[in-house]
């Protein structure tokens, strides 16, 4: 880690603004952890002495805390380590639940990797999954959904809100129709859950995926909501031994991160409304400012339809490796922090329609709970000084000032 820095006006660099791919954990969450860490160390499944009581009811208690945020009942929330667990269980349990009933699965092409592999490993089990596109603005037509959906259909899959580009689908409307046409919908809400409200019975869910580490809890440890009434939802377990978790998720449970789930929820719900004002505008301020000093600069995903914290922007004529080296001591990213090993550009963007050439020079911003108007501003003024400074070496940008429309030039071949 680079050493800590502060600059003149008091900003502490280097600046994190990379909270979609994860965020640090709030001081108040450690502090529900801590006695979990050191004096009641209980297993919950000991059932014979007070350690193991101290340690179910703390459990207990996180359940009831979860539920509440997202309006289940705490018998429908099953512990997993994490989001990508909680895919993987609710997407293969559902398949190998209701295998006799169908082999048809429907999602999108801009969900995440643990919802887009586990389909392509289902494929190879014998099951049809249909991929749905999206808009221009990155939103999945409810339309779309509704013709994919066949008598063989089990599943649809449609994610809450994009990791990449902020936007919220139109979940309530996708869960009518599925529970219409007696299909099973899953939801991986884990950009949703904690920031915008989510309620799993009038947005017509069965089926939730949601992780601590993305709402200021521990990393490690995540949920899934299996809805008990209509319908009540059954899954196949993917992990076996000792029947754990309703005999849905066998294995130790993680007592303090799954208390510190609870109490990240529990804040969560009562700082939303002012915490979703607070991030609001704190990113329609960092887009004026980009906005008012730089041209060709677009915004994906739908604006209307968004995430309060975040912003996904692509500087045009300036090449993205380049840009975020510029900018090295500012946490952003430039794809999803699960892919962004690769240099290809973001699958999320391609699905757009962007080019190669404009989703390579995307970035994304993350704000969260302790960002700063003051970070914002540094973050502003430096990422201005270095697109300037870029595009004064771009011959493309000159170009096109000079009016020459590149979709015409016949680029020679070496």
């Amino acid at each position: 880690m680079s050493t800590t820095a502060v600059t003149p006006t008091g900003v502490k660099l280097p600046i994190y603004m990379d909270n979609h791919a994860t965020t640090p954990l709030d001081p108040r969450v450690l502090e529900a952890m801590m006695p979990y860490l050191t004096t009641i160390f209980g297993n919950a499944a000991s059932r014979n002495h007070s350690f193991g009581w101290e340690a179910e009811q703390a459990v207990d208690k996180a359940r009831e805390q979860i539920a509440k945020l997202i309006g289940a009942t705490s018998k429908e929330i099953i512990f997993t380590s994490g989001a990508t667990e909680s895919n993987n269980l609710a997407i293969k349990g559902v398949a190998e639940m209701y295998r006799e009933k169908g082999n048809h699965i429907v999602t999108q092409v801009t969900e995440h990797k643990a919802v887009l592999d586990t389909c392509k490993r289902l494929e190879k089990y014998g099951f049809q999954v249909t991929y749905l596109p999206v808009k221009p603005d990155g939103l999945v037509d409810v339309e779309d959904v509704r013709n994919a959906i066949t008598d063989k259909t089990i599943l649809v899959s449609i994610m809450y809100a994009n990791n990449e580009i902020g936007t919220v689908n139109p979940i309530p409307e996708i869960g009518k129709l599925c529970h219409e046409k007696g299909v099973l919908f899953h939801c991986d809400a884990v950009q949703a859950v904690g920031k915008i409200p989510v309620n799993v019975i009038s947005d017509n869910i069965d089926l939730l995926s949601l992780s601590g580490h993305k709402i200021y809890g521990p990393k490690g440890v995540g949920a899934l909501y299996v809805r008990r009434r209509n319908p009540r939802v059954q899954l196949n377990a993917q992990i076996d031994g000792g029947g754990h978790e309703r005999g849905m998720r066998s294995g130790t449970l993680n007592v303090p991160g799954i208390v510190g789930l609870g109490a990240a929820c529990e804040i969560a719900m009562h700082e939303m409304e002012s915490e979703t004002k607070r991030l609001t505008e704190l990113r329609d301020y960092l887009r004026k400012r980009l906005e008012e000093k730089l041209d060709y600069v677009h915004v994906n995903g739908n604006m209307e339809h968004h995430l309060p914290g975040n912003l996904n922007m692509s500087f045009v004529y300036v090449e993205g490796e380049s840009l975020l080296m510029g900018i090295n001591e500012i946490a952003v990213s430039s794809g999803s922090a699960c892919t962004s090993a690769t240099l290809e550009p973001s699958y999320v963007l391609k699905a757009l329609g962007l080019g190669d050439d404009v989703a390579h020079s995307s970035i994304r911003f993350g704000l969260g709970r302790f960002n700063t108007k003051e970070e914002v501003d540094y973050v502003a003024d430096k990422l201005i000084d270095v697109v300037l400074k870029l595009r004064e070496l771009s011959p493309l940008y000159e170009m096109v000032k000079e009016g020459i429309d590149l979709t015409k030039i016949e680029w020679a071949a070496h």
